[in-house]
């Protein structure tokens, strides 16, 4: 089963996508992690990746997919993933060839996404966790991934989900969604 998670930062995508991969027993991949531990690399590439995570913005296109389906072809994930972070564009999603069966949108609100952001302690994420990158990163959510919905709803794959739930009501309604499909 290959499944995408969509919501804004703090929806619980990362909580959710863990606890579906126990459960189903496929691999989580987080495209936030692999772009985290590119920008670890001293290299200029790693450099301009962690640029582009401080100010909240999203890697081009044409930059994100080649890295999503490049990492993709290890072969933990031949039979299948749960992924989340991607697809964020449009045109991500219609040039991605990733097999999607299902896509899983996590709805929380801004002020619930911030609230919840405020109190969440990663040490990994340090970096990134700027409350100026943080809005930035809602806005982008709201321009650039609200339409990635509509395209996948169009399609008959998108579970929407009331993200402010309690996590253990989210993950049994994702199950009883996802096994009816």
């Amino acid at each position: 089963m290959k499944i995408v998670l969509i919501g804004i930062q703090g929806s619980g995508k990362s909580t959710q996508g863990n606890l579906l991969s126990k459960k189903l027993k496929v691999p989580y991949l987080s495209t936030g992690h692999i772009l985290r531990d590119l920008a670890k690399q001293k290299t200029p590439h790693g450099r301009y990746i962690k640029e582009i995570l401080n100010t909240g913005v999203l890697l081009p296109d044409e930059e994100i997919i080649p890295i999503v389906e490049k990492y993709l072809e290890r072969l933990e994930y031949k039979n299948g993933y749960i992924i989340d972070g991607f697809p964020r564009t449009v045109k991500q999603a219609k040039v991605f060839n990733g097999g999607i069966d299902q896509v899983i949108y996590l709805n929380v609100s801004d002020k619930e996404a911030l609230w919840r952001l405020s109190y969440r302690h990663d040490p990994e994420r340090e970096d990134d966790e700027t409350l100026v990158a943080i809005r930035k990163r809602i806005e982008i959510f709201h321009k650039y991934t609200k339409p990635v919905l509509d395209y996948y709803r169009k399609k008959d794959m998108l579970i929407e989900l009331n993200g402010e739930e309690d996590i253990n009501k989210i993950h049994k309604d994702i199950l009883e969604k996802v096994t009816k499909k």
